[in-house]
């Protein structure tokens, strides 16, 4: 089932380029009272090959059409190969231009005013063109399943260790139960706060383990009470297994200096890559959840954007005990993109020398930690979801992922939205894990006493 929300974006920015990310969308001026908009000319966004779409600009300045007025116009295949430029003059605050694209992707639509002497306004928006027949650049090593059961065998053979360290609750939370959560694993602890409901019975509640975006910081224990407080058994997982609680300032500094890109870091090897204890963390911390006493044996959730949905598809396709994820905006996927003329998502993880030839150590490494070739492995039901203009984790490499999915599946589609995740899609996520916890519950329901 596709979701969609309004077509108009009204990005403004200041200082900055159309090849640049529009983050976030929504009304907002610059002084001198100028506002520019972009909107296509169907609501849902979606064309076929080779189907035009126009794409129509709005410049109003203090709620007034602006006439005569030079707009710079850019159009890409979803930021890869741009267009020349397009100048065009609006006539009665309007103007448009069409654009069609022969193959499966996204058009993106980046749109520039420039005021005399005053800060640039940008807005963009974007289409899809037949998404669901968009295939990766990724491709599957022959080993890929043999060197990901290698590194769980070598976790197995470090003992959990669990330590629960009790935590007040935040907030009118009184029914609720905290601790600070560690656990051996590689490379790193796992660290995270764990909460349930006060009493739970052992066997009765459903787990979700929350993963986090990219950045350093502690784990979010309000995040494990929502969830905690909608019957559940909920870990909030830090990603670089940091002690919690710490202040802001001491991860700001770990951020500019010991986790300083940690994206990038070791990625000329598989075996040195960072992001492979970030994924055994994974693993380790869904060990966490299930030996619990009070889970419910039938439910395992992973859940996070960004970063985070990345790292929800990874759990799913490594671990087969996850019966349902919900990964938002993912990055991490289609590393490998670029190869084939299409764009990358977050971190953009392959470098390029100065003759544009790609590194092939990290084409090599990029294979084995991309969420592509993850999403191949999983066989639970899940959902994912897109913003049109996120330049972060573009929609083509999102969907690169969603296509080579085989198990039940949903894509929630956000024409306008940039790389965020607000309200609306937080429901549909929180919605769709529920119904999902709801159906298992139904289908396997729980004996009438608990030992």
């Amino acid at each position: 089932a596709m979701r969609s929300v309004a077509r108009k974006s009204r990005i403004l920015a200041a200082g900055l380029g159309c090849c640049l990310a529009a983050m976030l969308v929504g009304a907002q001026t610059l002084d001198g009272g100028y506002e520019l908009t972009v909107q296509a000319n169907r609501a849902d966004a979606h064309y076929h090959r080779g189907e035009a779409a126009t794409f129509t600009v709005t410049l109003n300045r203090a709620g007034r059409e602006m006439n005569g007025a030079e707009i710079e116009a850019v159009i890409s295949k979803d930021g890869v190969a741009p267009r020349p430029v397009q100048r065009l003059r609006t006539d009665h605050g309007h103007a448009s231009l069409t654009a069609k694209l022969d193959e499966p992707g996204f058009l993106q639509c980046c749109v520039t005013f420039r005021p005399d002497g005053g800060t640039p306004l940008l807005a963009r928006a974007g289409v899809a063109i037949e998404p669901q027949a968009i295939r990766p650049g990724a491709t599957l090593p022959d080993d890929f399943g043999d060197f990901w059961a290698a590194q769980k065998q070598s976790l197995a053979l470090i003992p959990p260790n669990l330590r629960l360290t009790l935590r007040p609750a935040p907030g009118p939370a009184a029914k609720i139960e905290c601790f600070d959560l560690r656990a051996d694993a590689i490379g790193a602890q796992v660290s995270g706060y764990l909460a349930r409901p006060v009493g739970a019975r052992p066997g009765s509640l459903p787990a979700i383990l929350l993963v986090h975006g990219a950045g350093v910081s502690s784990s979010r224990l309000s995040e494990a009470v929502r969830w905690a407080k909608a019957g559940m058994l909920a870990l909030d997982l830090n990603a670089h297994g940091l002690p919690n609680g710490l202040p802001a300032a001491t991860y700001a500094v770990l951020g500019r200096t010991a986790l300083k890109d940690y994206w990038f870091r070791g990625r000329e090897s598989r075996e040195g890559y960072y992001f492979l204890g970030v994924f055994l963390r994974l693993v380790r911390a869904l060990d966490a959840l299930t030996l619990q006493p009070e889970w419910d044996g039938r439910v395992l959730v992973v859940h996070g954007y960004s970063q985070g949905g990345a790292q929800a598809l990874v759990a799913a396709g490594l671990d087969p005990r996850v019966t349902f994820y919900a990964a938002g905006i993912p990055a991490m996927c289609d590393h490998s993109g670029l190869l084939v003329g299409q764009v990358s998502g977050w971190p953009k993880l392959i470098p390029s020398d100065e003759a544009g030839q790609p590194d092939k150590r990290v084409v090599a490494t990029a294979n084995y930690y991309d969420a592509v070739n993850f999403a191949r492995q999983i066989t639970a039901p899940g959902i994912i979801s897109t913003g049109f203009i996120d330049t972060a984790c573009p929609p083509t490499s999102v969907y690169a992922a969603y296509n080579v999915l085989s198990a039940p599946k949903r894509m929630l589609d956000y024409p306008s939205l940039g790389h965020a995740h607000p309200a609306e899609m937080e429901t549909a996520m929180r919605e769709a894990i529920l119904e999902h916890v709801a159906s298992i519950r139904a289908a396997q329901p729980l004996p009438a006493k608990i030992p």
